[in-house]
């Protein structure tokens, strides 16, 4: 009897993964829990949003299963005035066929553990108040609710609202 080693591994994301990260992505828009995007995103529609990463100041990491994307996390740069530099947002999404099997956590802990190498002290979220498995896992990693912006978003004719978390890193 065999049975397949798991070979998971955290690396910066090559142009060559965009394709799976958006296939991640658009597999997470129709639930209408985890993004505002109501169709599909296109490879080459993220293209300046991928080029927009730097593996030193705000990565974009894919977290690989036996050579399948699994998983992403990206930091974004928050608000785009320069005071605000060392504050990131904080962005992940895992294959449907991949969720509650820790990669989010795994993802998340680096994001925390490896902000202050990136000049970060400070991450943010913004999930929708209805994502409770989101929501249950910035607070397991000590993100506070920061905000709350009520029914800002409607999807699918439902208003619903944002919370903002936060967590002083470093």
């Amino acid at each position: 009897m065999s049975c397949a080693i798991s070979q998971k591994q955290i690396r910066d994301a090559t142009e060559a993964d965009l394709p799976a990260i958006v296939e991640i992505y658009n597999a997470s828009i129709p639930s209408r829990m985890a993004t505002a995007d109501l169709e599909p995103v296109s490879v080459e529609s993220r293209k300046r949003w991928f080029d927009e990463h730097s593996p030193t100041s705000r990565p974009l990491w894919v977290m690989e299963n036996n050579n399948t994307i699994v998983g992403w996390l990206s930091f974004q740069s928050f608000y785009g005035r320069p005071a605000y530099h060392k504050t990131a947002e904080v962005s992940l999404y895992i294959s449907v066929l991949h969720r509650r099997q820790g990669i989010g956590e795994q993802l998340l802990q680096q994001a925390i553990q490896k902000s202050p190498e990136l000049g970060l002290d400070t991450l943010v979220g913004f999930i929708f108040a209805h994502n409770r498995p989101s929501l249950q896992l910035f607070a397991k990693y000590h993100f506070q609710q920061w905000g709350y912006l009520p029914k800002v978003a409607e999807l699918d004719g439902i208003k619903r609202g944002l919370v903002i978390v936060g967590k002083k890193v470093g």
